[in-house]
C-alpha cells in the first residue's frame, strides 16, 4: 500500500510517499524560514503564496524520487487542518485534484494526528501511549488510544511552548526561529543565575501556562543593562529553558499518573512537535519516563517538525481501516483531536 502525503499547514511545504511496511520512499520539505525571518514570525499571506508557488513541484519531486506514477498510488492524503487556512487550502486542493485525476481515494488528515501517529511509523508503538505535543502553535498532553481515538489530558491555557521560545529569543535580541537560538545560547549560560517562575507546577490537572514565564523574562530583560552582554543573553536563555523544561516535566508527570491509573498497559511516553527537538526538554522527559517505568520515545528530528511523511502515514493508518473523505471536504483552521475536551484558549494555531 502506497500513500502520497501533502503538508501545507504552516511554513513548510512538504510531500512524501510512505508504504505500509513503514518505508518512507520519498520525503521532500521546503522551509520558508528565509521568507518569514525579516518579519520575526510567520506571515500567513506569505506562507500561503509560497505553498501555492511550490507545492506542485515538490509533489513531482517526491513522486520522481519514489519512482512512481500517480496510478501506482493507493490513496492521497493532505493536511486538512488545523493550521493557517490559506496554506491548508492549497494542500487540500492539490490532494483533491490528484485524487480525482488518478481515481484514488482522498484522505483529509488532522495535522495533530500526523504528529500523534509518527511514533507508529518510526517505532511501531502499540496503543495506548502518552503523547506530549509541543510546537509553535500547540502544547498538549494526549492519551493516544487508537487511530482517531484521543483523550486530551492537558493543554495550554494561554501560550504555546514554541511561541514562548520565539518571544524570549526576540526579547534578548536573537534570530528567528527562536527555539534553536535559545537552545544554543542556553548551552553557554547559567540556568541558576536568574530565578524564573514555573507556571502551574504542583497544581492539579495537566494544563500548561507559559504567559507568566514569558512576562517574567520581559521584566528581567528590561532590568538589565543595555545593550545586553552576551553572558546576560546566555543566562536568560538558560534560565528560561530550565524553567520551561521543569514546568513541562511537572505537567507530564501528572499525565503519566493519569495514564497509568486509567490505562495501566501504557508503556511509552512519546514527544513530538518542533519543541521536541530541544535537548534539555528531551533529557528531562527521558528521566521522568525512566522513573515511571516507561520508555521515552522521540521520533527523529526531521519527523518531529512539520513534514509530509507523518501525513502520509496517518492517512495510510486511516485508509487501511476503510476510511476516506469526500472531495467536498472543507479545510479547517481548527480541528481538535478530542472534540469532547473543553475548548482551549491557546495561542497561535489553536485546536
Amino acid at each position: 500500500m502506497l500513500v502520497l502525503g501533502i503538508e501545507t499547514s504552516c511554513d513548510e511545504t512538504a510531500a512524501a510517499i510512505v508504504a505500509d511496511d513503514r518505508t518512507i520512499l520519498a520525503d521532500v520539505v521546503l522551509s520558508q524560514l528565509d521568507d518569514h525571518r525579516p518579519y520575526g514570525g510567520i506571515v500567513p499571506e506569505i506562507a500561503a503564496r509560497s505553498h501555492l508557488d511550490h507545492v506542485d513541484r515538490l509533489i513531482g519531486q517526491a513522486m520522481a524520487r519514489a519512482g512512481l506514477t500517480f496510478d501506482q498510488l493507493d490513496a492521497v492524503a493532505a493536511t486538512g487542518g488545523p493550521g493557517l487556512i490559506g496554506g491548508v487550502m492549497v494542500g487540500v486542493m492539490a490532494g483533491k485534484a490528484i485524487a480525482l485525476a488518478a481515481g484514488k481515494p482522498f484522505l483529509a488528515v488532522n495535522h495533530l494526528e500526523g504528529h500523534a501517529l509518527t511514533a507508529r511509523l518510526t517505532h511501531d508503538v502499540a496503543f495506548p501511549y502518552l503523547l506530549l505535543l509541543a510546537s509553535g502553535g500547540h502544547c498538549q498532553l494526549l492519551a493516544v488510544l487508537g487511530v482517531g481515538h484521543y483523550r486530551r489530558l492537558g493543554t495550554t491555557i494561554d501560550d504555546a511552548a514554541g511561541e514562548a521560545f520565539d518571544k524570549v529569543a526576540k526579547m534578548v535580541g536573537l534570530g528567528y526561529p527562536g527555539g534553536p537560538q535559545v537552545q544554543e545560547w542556553a548551552a553557554k549560560g547559567d540556568g541558576d543565575r536568574f530565578h524564573l517562575p514555573r507556571p502551574m507546577k504542583g497544581k492539579p490537572g495537566c494544563d500548561f501556562s507559559f504567559s507568566g514565564i514569558k512576562n517574567a523574562v520581559r521584566l528581567l530583560v528590561e532590568s538589565l543593562e543595555k545593550p545586553l552582554f552576551d553572558q546576560d543573553k546566555a543566562d536568560v536563555c538558560a534560565g528560561f529553558q530550565k524553567a520551561a523544561a521543569e514546568s513541562i516535566a511537572d505537567r507530564t508527570r501528572r499525565a503519566i499518573e493519569l495514564m497509568q491509573a486509567q490505562w495501566p498497559q501504557t508503556s511509552h511516553l512519546v514527544v513530538a512537535g518542533g519543541v521536541a527537538a530541544n535537548k534539555a526538554l528531551r533529557a528531562s522527559l527521558e528521566q521522568l519516563a525512566g522513573r515511571a517505568g516507561m520508555t521515552f520515545l522521540a521520533p527523529p528530528l526531521n519527523l518531529c517538525t512539520d513534514n509530509a511523511a507523518m501525513i502520509a502515514w496517518a492517512g495510510l493508518e486511516r485508509f487501511r481501516l476503510g476510511q476516506s473523505d469526500r472531495l467536498d471536504f472543507a479545510p479547517r483552521p481548527r480541528w481538535p483531536l478530542d472534540p469532547t475536551a473543553p475548548k482551549a484558549k491557546g495561542a497561535g494555531i489553536k485546536a
